[in-house]
C-alpha cells in the first residue's frame, strides 16, 4: 500500500526538511535500526522521518536518478525490517512501501515519532550481548545520544505533542472520508487511488490519523484538526477570526469566522483578504519613466504570518486566531508564544531563530505536504523579504516574558505619493511592444508576482524548461527578478517578481 505522501515531492526534499530524509543505496540493516532509532526518539519533536532504501546519498541529498533495488530483494529486505524492529526497545514497527522512480524500485520507510520513549538500539547486528545506545538525529546524521541530549530524551519519555495524541472523546466516524481522499488527491498521493476501496480503519492506520486496538480506534487530534468537517466540536474556538477595523479608532468595524478543516479555514481566509483586502498601488515618480508598482500589503507576507498562526498555536487552549486589519496595519495574534529558545528577548533583538522544538509536528507535515507553509525556520525570513521587496516597513514581531500570546505586525505600504503629488493610479499596464527584447518584456510584465507559465505565455511561447533556461532563469541568475519561494525553487505556488536592480535596469533604458 502506498503511504499517503508524494513521492516525487518526497525525495526531492520538498515537503520536509532534509534532516528528516535519510538516503541509502543499498540495504544496511545496522545502519537503518540506527536510523529508525532516531527518527522514533524524535528528540526535537519534528515528527520522525522516511528512510529511502535504493538511491544513494551526497552530503544529505539524493543522488538521482537511483540507483535502484532488485525487485526480487523487496519481500526479503520486508521480512528483515519485521525482524530488525524486534531489536528496538520498546517494541517499534514502521511502515513500508515499495515504488517505482525514474524506472527503478526503491523502498520507502516511514518512521513516525514514537508513543513510548526513548528507544534504544543495540550497537551492532553481531551475535551475543550488544551494549544498548539511545540514537538521534544532528543534522542529516544519526548518532548516540549522549550526556545533554540522554537527559533531554528521559525528560520526552511519555510526552507526546497534543497534536499527535488520541483524542478520547471522539470516534472514527468523525473523520469524514471525502477529506481525506480530497487531501490525498491533493498531494498526489498514490494511496488517493487505493483509498477508494481499502477498510476506512485501516486507511486511518495507514496514514497515522488514528490509534489503538480495533476495538476501541481512536482519531488523533491532529486527524480531526483537518479531516474532521466541524474541528470545533473538539476543540474549542479552533477557528480564524478576522476583524476589518475601517477606522483608526476601531469603533467602526465587521467580522469574518473562517471555520472547518484547518487548511480549508487558512484559504478561505487568506482569499478573502486577498480580493477584498489587498490592492495594487503606483505611484509616478518625477523625472522617471517608469512609475513605482506596489502592494499596500505584500500578500506572501500574510500568507506566511497567517500560516505559521494555523502551524504553531495551541489547540489545546480555547483562544482563537485573530486577524486585525487596520488601514495602516495587519495585527495576527494567536496564543500561546514560541517554544523556547524564541523568546520575547530574542524577538525584540531581532537576532536569528533557530527553534529546537515545535509545539505541532503532525500539523505543521500535514501543512507542507499542503504547500501552505515551508520547512524549519523560514517563517520570519520570508516575511521579512516580502515585505522588503514590496518596499514596506519592517514587519514587528512581538511576545512578552511568559510567551503567552504571538504578534505579527505588518505595517501598511507607505502610499503617500512623492513630492507631494496626488497623482496615484491603480491602472496595470502590461502591454509593451513586441519591438522591445525579450528580456526588457519579461522585466515589465514581472512588476506584478508571475508564474513561469504565465510569463512564458505572454512572451508567445511554449512552457518548456528550454524556454525558461533561456528567458527567465538568466534574469533570476542576474538579480533582476526574484522567486517569491527561493527556499522552494520547484514550488507549485513559485512567482517572479521585479527586483529593485530589475527596476533600475528598467528606468535605464
Amino acid at each position: 500500500m502506498a503511504l499517503a505522501v508524494n513521492i516525487h515531492e518526497l525525495v526531492n526534499g520538498q515537503v520536509i526538511e532534509w534532516e528528516r530524509l535519510e538516503f541509502k543505496q543499498g540495504w544496511n540493516p545496522q545502519d537503518v535500526l540506527h536510523t529508525m532509532c532516531a527518527f522514533a526518539n524524535d528528540i526535537n519533536n519534528w515528527g520522525g522521518g522516511y528512510i529511502i532504501i535504493g538511491i544513494a546519498e551526497d552530503d544529505g541529498r539524493p543522488v538521482l536518478p537511483p540507483a535502484g533495488l532488485n525487485p526480487d530483494s523487496l519481500d526479503r529486505i520486508q521480512g528483515e525490517l519485521t525482524t530488525l524492529c524486534h531489536r528496538l526497545e520498546p517494541l517499534y514497527m514502521p511502515v513500508a512501501e515499495p515504488y517505482v522512480l525514474h524506472s527503478k524500485h526503491i523502498l520507502a520507510i516511514y518512521c513516525p515519532a514514537g508513543d513510548v520513549r526513548p528507544y534504544t538500539a543495540p550497537a551492532s547486528l553481531e551475535k551475543g550481548p550488544q551494549p544498548r545506545f539511545h540514537y538521534i538525529r544532528s543534522g542529516s546524521r544519526t548518532i548516540k545520544a549522549q550526556g545533554e541530549h540522554v537527559r533531554r530524551l528521559q525528560e520526552l519519555a511519555a510526552r507526546i505533542p497534543y497534536d499527535d495524541r488520541v483524542h478520547p472523546e471522539a470516534q472514527l466516524n468523525d473523520l469524514d472520508l471525502g477529506l481525506i481522499r480530497s487531501f490525498l488527491g491533493e498531494i498526489r498521493s498514490e494511496l488517493f487511488e487505493e483509498s477508494s476501496s481499502m477498510p476506512f480503519d485501516q486507511l486511518c492506520r495507514l496514514m497515522n490519523i488514528a490509534r489503538g486496538p480495533d476495538e476501541a480506534l481512536r482519531p488523533l487530534n491532529a486527524g480531526l484538526l483537518f479531516f474532521s468537517r466541524e474541528p470545533e466540536r473538539f476543540f474549542s474556538r479552533a477557528w480564524i477570526e478576522v476583524v476589518l477595523r475601517k477606522d483608526e479608532a476601531g469603533k467602526d468595524f465587521t467580522e469574518r469566522y473562517f471555520r472547518g478543516p484547518l487548511h480549508h479555514q487558512l484559504r478561505e481566509a487568506l482569499t478573502f483578504i486577498r480580493t477584498s483586502i489587498i490592492e495594487e498601488r503606483v505611484r509616478k515618480v518625477p523625472g522617471q519613466a517608469e512609475a513605482e508598482r506596489f502592494f499596500n500589503f505584500p500578500f506572501e507576507a500574510v500568507e506566511e504570518a497567517l500560516a505559521n498562526a494555523v502551524y504553531h498555536k495551541s489547540y489545546e487552549l480555547g483562544s482563537p486566531i485573530e486577524v486585525q486589519i487596520w488601514p495602516d496595519k495587519i495585527e495576527i495574534l494567536s496564543f500561546p508564544g514560541p517554544v523556547p529558545p524564541v523568546t520575547a528577548e530574542v524577538l525584540a533583538r531581532n537576532r536569528r531563530i533557530v527553534a529546537r522544538d515545535y509545539r505541532n509536528r503532525r500539523v505543521g507535515d500535514f501543512l507542507k505536504e499542503l504547500h501552505l507553509t515551508e520547512g524549519r525556520g523560514t517563517g520570519i525570513p520570508t516575511i521579512k523579504r516580502a515585505m522588503e521587496l514590496n518596499g514596506s516597513p519592517a514587519p514587528l514581531f512581538e511576545t512578552d516574558e511568559d510567551s503567552s500570546y504571538f504578534l505579527t505586525v505588518l505595517p501598511a505600504h507607505d502610499i503617500v505619493p512623492l513630492n507631494g503629488s496626488d497623482e496615484v493610479s491603480d491602472e496595470v499596464s502590461d502591454e509593451v511592444s513586441d519591438e522591445v527584447p525579450l528580456n526588457i518584456r519579461v522585466l515589465h510584465y514581472c512588476i506584478k508576482p508571475r508564474s513561469r507559465a504565465e510569463i512564458l505565455e505572454h512572451l508567445g511561447l511554449a512552457a518548456h524548461t528550454t524556454n525558461y533556461n533561456r528567458h527567465i532563469r538568466p534574469l533570476v541568475e542576474e538579480g533582476l527578478l526574484a522567486m517569491t519561494h527561493p527556499d522552494v525553487p520547484r514550488s507549485q505556488h513559485q512567482r517572479y517578481i521585479l527586483t529593485e536592480s530589475g527596476r533600475k535596469r528598467l528606468s535605464n533604458r
